[in-house]
This record gives C-alpha cells, sequence and structure tokens, in this order.
C-alpha cells in the first residue's frame, strides 16, 4: 500500500488527514501566523496518530506541500479471534489480514468483537485498523 498524496498546507482543515513523522493523522487544528515584512505565512498543525493516539504538531509555510495518506475504508467479516490478533476477510476480494488487537482495533470495538460480524476497517500506508461494528 503506502498510498499517499501532495498536498498545499494552505488547502488542509481540520477533520482531514496528514502524515507526521511517518504516522497518519488526523488534524485537530490549524493556527497561521501572519508574514512579517519579508517573511511569508506559516501554519502551526497539530494533529493525532490514527493508529497511536499520539499528538503531533508541526510548523511548515503555508506555500509548502506536505504528504497526506489515501485511505481506504473498506467493509470485512471477521473470521477468527484470537488473544492478540483478529482475522478479517475483506468483502470483496476475499483477501484474509491479521490485525494486532493493541494498535489496530478500535478502543470503543474491542469488547463487540465476535466471530462472523461485519466490519468497516480502514487501510492505510500498509497498515490496517478496525472502526466500528456494521453488524451481523
Amino acid at each position: 500500500m503506502g498510498d499517499k498524496t501532495k498536498v498545499q498546507v494552505s488547502k488542509l482543515k481540520p477533520g482531514r488527514y496528514i502524515i507526521i513523522d511517518g504516522e497518519p493523522c488526523r488534524i485537530v487544528n490549524i493556527t497561521v501566523s501572519s508574514p512579517g515584512k519579508h517573511g511569508s505565512a506559516k501554519a502551526r498543525i497539530e494533529a493525532v496518530g490514527i493508529f497511536d493516539g499520539k499528538v503531533r504538531s508541526i510548523v511548515k509555510p503555508t506555500s509548502a506541500e506536505v504528504d497526506v495518506p489515501i485511505i481506504d475504508k473498506r467493509v470485512g467479516q471477521v473470521i477468527a479471534i484470537t488473544p492478540d490478533t483478529v482475522q478479517i476477510m475483506d468483502m470483496e476480494t476475499y483477501e484474509l489480514y491479521d490485525v494486532p488487537i493493541e494498535t489496530g482495533v478500535e478502543d470503543e470495538v474491542k469488547d463487540q468483537l465476535k466471530e462472523g460480524i461485519t466490519v468497516e476497517y480502514w487501510e492505510t500506508l500498509g497498515r490496517i485498523q478496525i472502526k466500528k461494528v456494521r453488524g451481523e
């Protein structure tokens, strides 16, 4: 996977996604400082990691380009649950994925997981995270 694209900093908005330190993150806040007499405007971007929940921030000129992850939102079925992984099968391609429970499953979804249910998962930068339960 590893799909990403470039976007100009001035086009970013809260709620969108960005790659900071190689980690896909959701933008929480953007503050733009006005340019000085000979400088360019700078943007401070605060974001939370999708997989680890860590808060990260960067400062870039508004004219700079940054990497933005391409997030593939898909539907799968839980095939098996082990103490440390969940095995899901994609409903379109029938591929099997082993997702680690610690980093690959949202906290509010962990107690709802059982074999045979349908889940929505996100795939980005070669990593998978189960986001929500769709139903039986």
